[in-house]
């Protein structure tokens, strides 16, 4: 894992632990992580290929508000991975170009 466990001012509270799986395989996470926080603990840093270049993109501002950690969860495409919390079971996926029903050019 590769995530701060101690810390000497702030208090890190253990969490439970749940299973969910990118690209088929299962992965361990915290309760209350983030997809993107989950990957990133387990090394994954690309997470999704663009459209027209099929350019490896990853987290870039971790608040929601650009369009380089979208992801396909439980089937669905274009998921912020930076701001959905990851659940017990949830399958993700790398997004390859527009993923699946997605009507914009991202």
């Amino acid at each position: 894992m590769r995530r701060i466990t101690q810390h000497p001012i702030l208090d890190i509270p253990e969490r439970g632990r749940l299973t969910f799986f990118y690209n088929g395989q299962p992965m361990e996470a915290r309760e209350g992580d983030t997809i993107a926080a989950a990957l990133t603990d387990q090394g994954i840093r690309v997470f999704r290929e663009t459209h027209k270049r099929h350019e490896p993109r990853g987290l870039f501002c971790a608040v929601g508000q650009c369009t380089d950690c979208i992801m396909v969860v439980n089937g669905r495409p274009n998921v912020r991975a930076c701001v959905t919390r990851v659940e017990a079971g949830m399958r993700v996926e790398t997004q390859r170009g527009l993923g699946e029903n997605a009507d914009e050019n991202i």
